[in-house]
């Protein structure tokens, strides 16, 4: 355990959201205001962790590891509701609970990735998700009469979870990949995912990724 462990606003969802990703709130209850404006006042980021029992209205265990958000931008109601956008930045830990606020709050650590190792295997587990990532993708706007371009991130660990965050899974296998401190295992369970959904995508009853999500980084020629 650090030493030194970083008090994080945490916001229990029934959702994943991985480093790199964004995701847009709206913001409803007064305690969750109020997380938000001492977030903007004092430029804080908070913590999105997924539920394991509870609601998001009411009280809530969460699960011990999650992912640290900023806001980028907010629009505010004139009844005091917010529309919020975030970015995913890291990994934390979850060592103590603080309920002494309105709102929940942790002591958190940083959960460390292990160092990819330089070997064929890991040129292989890489290129094989590149591969059956942008098949997947070709298949999705081929249905729309477009030709795109993939764009991959070029850091190992930042295209493992922009590959999990775009996937259809549901919150447990997306928390069991958050919670992966090696990137070449978190890629081992990525790929059947992916060859399973390109093999769905022949059936456009079975396929939900919509082109919003992937504006961001796959560009229509």
């Amino acid at each position: 355990m650090s030493q030194t462990l970083e008090e994080l606003p945490l916001f229990p969802l029934n959702v994943v959201i991985f480093p790199y990703a964004a995701l847009q709130l709206h913001i409803v209850e007064d305690r969750y205001r109020e997380m938000v404006r001492t977030c903007l006042e004092f430029d804080r980021p908070f913590g999105i962790v997924l539920i394991r029992s509870g609601s998001e209205t009411g009280e809530a265990d969460p699960y011990m590891v999650g992912t640290v958000v900023r806001i980028t931008s907010v629009h505010n109601y004139d009844d005091g509701r917010m529309d919020i956008d975030v970015q995913g930045e890291r990994r934390f830990r979850i060592r103590k609970l603080d309920e002494s606020h309105s709102y929940l709050a942790g002591y958190v650590e940083p959960v460390i990735e292990h160092e990819i190792e330089d070997s064929p295997r890991a040129n292989q587990l890489i290129s094989q998700a590149k591969e059956e990532f942008e098949n997947l993708m070709r298949r999705f706007f081929a249905r729309q009469e477009f030709n795109v371009q993939v764009v991959f991130p070029p850091d190992p660990v930042a295209l493992s979870f922009t590959i999990a965050n775009l996937l259809q899974m549901d919150n447990l296998e997306k928390q069991r990949l958050l919670e992966t401190t090696d990137t070449l295992e978190r890629f081992e369970e990525l790929i059947p995912v992916l060859q399973m959904q390109n093999m769905d995508a022949a059936s456009p009853a079975y396929y939900r990724i919509s082109s919003v999500d992937l504006q961001e980084w796959v560009t229509a020629n």
